[in-house]
């Protein structure tokens, strides 16, 4: 194996590659000698002897190697990059800015001077964690994400060229045809497409690593949705969305017969499809690696058996993060009905109108619009208005941007610095809005409770050996006690744990959201 792969176990990935092991998609791929295709693990093709296979901790450095994309098991629908235990914070942050815009916004030097860091030293971690520079992973999502548009989609060549990111139609021809050995064209002709697509509608299926619990992020979602701007029925996901000044919606939904979520999206501007699938795949946690997860966690015995018997538990993400932290205000100290009840007057008298069809009614208002909104009309006790226009305020002046974070403590320092926004909520949205699989709101009465722990104190303590998957953990406990109401002894726990509303009522954690 070659120096770069070095961080990958060959015998680990044998065995995979062996049994076809679906738990390994995406976390490694196999260069063929014989035909130079890389291939995801679980590839139908028939099985090459060892000697002739090469391992690649990722799609980009099987590409830099001169090994070219199989079109049977389709490595651009391989599940993300997973944040792997040893990788540093430095590429995981890099990764989830190439994730929101490529490299756009200046090139490597830009994304270096971004997270702090020169930008050959990004490039060295980038290939001893990866094994190719940020520059060809940026590439290889590029073209891993044109491929999909080819195949799944009826857009004009020209179209897919600029959603994927390339800056004139000649370079994407070049470029598929660089790496694919084929034309756009004939590609589109072997995937020989049946289904008939409205305009501006457009069908994507994104893999996970199985399993995936999807009943309970449903529940998760469901009980959090949003009145006219979500919504959860017959084991689908929909919402509305707006992006750079054009509207429309997406609805998710478990794809039966592969390890996979179907996404059906609706929005005029193909340019912004791949922010929109980037964001989703976040939203429902696709990249997440449940083999290390499990291994952190199903030791412990507080939440082992819980693992046990409920694999596969994902951490909810979200659309946007003005709109999770401001709904998280909304819930704080009222269950989770009050606080969707809330959330629903809110969008009906400060959000702009949306005509989708169904129950999708409304845009979530976006600052601009909370900034300086009479929150009074819809009954929102004074503080918790004042915290939702300070936030507003701060996102629309540059204090607090929810996009492009590099320095994730820094973010939740400034986030608590506006009034009525504490450790509890900041952690909320770091899990959530930022996708921080260690953050860990350890002052919240619910996560106490069903830990069966003496206090919150000891509850921190006992989270230390939960990293760094102590998101995980707080949705098992969660769930733990998801239709019990809470015990009498916890109505006095309320100011101990955090909570930012001046009332003394105690609210259990799954209403914030």
């Amino acid at each position: 194996m070659s120096s770069q792969n070095m961080n990958l176990d060959w015998q680990v990935c044998s065995r995979a590659r062996l049994s076809r092991d679906a738990r390994f998609d995406g976390k490694f791929f196999i260069g063929v000698l014989g035909s130079r295709v890389y291939c995801r693990p679980i590839c139908p093709a028939p099985t090459a002897k060892e000697k002739n296979v090469r391992y690649f901790p990722s799609a980009a450095a099987a590409a830099e190697a001169g090994f070219r994309p199989c079109l049977r098991c389709r490595p651009e629908c391989s599940p993300g990059t997973p944040a792997w235990v040893g990788t540093p914070n430095t590429v995981l942050r890099a990764l989830r800015l190439i994730g929101e815009s490529g490299l756009e916004d200046g090139g490597v030097e830009v994304l270096a001077e971004r997270l702090g860091v020169g930008s050959r030293h990004l490039r060295r971690l980038f290939l001893q964690h990866l094994g190719a520079t940020p520059s060809a992973v940026a590439q290889t999502r590029r073209l891993h994400f044109a491929k999909k548009l080819i195949d799944e989609t009826r857009l004009p060549m020209s179209e897919v060229a600029l959603a994927a990111g390339f800056g004139s139609v000649r370079r994407f021809n070049a470029g598929i045809r660089t790496v694919y050995h084929r034309t756009p064209t004939q590609i589109r002709r072997l995937a020989r497409q049946t289904a008939i697509q409205q305009e501006h509608q457009y069908y994507f299926r994104l893999g996970f690593r199985p399993p995936y619990h999807w009943k309970s992020m449903l529940a998760f979602l469901g009980a959090r949705a949003t009145p006219g701007v979500e919504a959860v029925e017959s084991a689908t996901y929909r919402r509305t969305i707006s992006l750079n000044g054009s509207h429309g919606c997406f609805e998710v939904s478990l794809d039966e017969d592969h390890d996979a979520l179907a996404v059906r999206v609706q929005f005029s501007d193909p340019r912004s499809l791949f922010f929109i699938i980037e964001r989703i795949r976040a939203m429902f946690d696709l990249s997440a690696d449940w083999a290390a997860i499990v291994g952190g966690l199903e030791g412990d015995p507080l939440l082992g058996e819980r693992v046990q018997a409920d694999p596969g538990l994902r951490v909810p993400g979200c659309w946007n993060g003005f709109e999770l932290a401001t709904r998280a205000i909304l819930g704080q100290q009222i269950t989770v009905k009050g606080a969707t009840a809330l959330a629903g007057r809110l969008v009906r008298t400060f959000g702009q109108a949306f005509c989708g069809g169904g129950n999708l009614t409304h845009l979530f208002p976006p600052p601009e619009v909370l900034a300086d909104a009479k929150l009074a009309k819809v009954g929102m006790p004074k503080g918790r208005a004042e915290t939702i226009r300070a936030l507003a305020r701060a996102v629309c002046d540059g204090h607090i941007s929810f996009e492009g974070i590099v320095d994730v403590d820094a973010f939740l320092t400034r986030l608590c610095e506006i009034p009525g926004i504490g450790k509890w909520t900041a952690q909320y949205v770091a899990m959530r809005a930022l996708g921080e699989p260690d953050a860990f709101p350890s002052g919240d009465v619910a996560l106490l409770r069903n830990s069966g722990l003496g206090s919150f104190h000891e509850l921190e303590r006992h989270a230390e050996a939960w990293r760094p998957w102590r998101a995980y953990a707080a949705l098992y406990l969660w769930s733990v006690g998801a239709s019990k109401p809470l015990h009498s002894k916890s109505k006095n726990l309320s100011k101990e744990a955090g909570f930012e509303s001046p009332r003394p009522s105690v609210t259990p954690v799954s209403s914030v959201a």
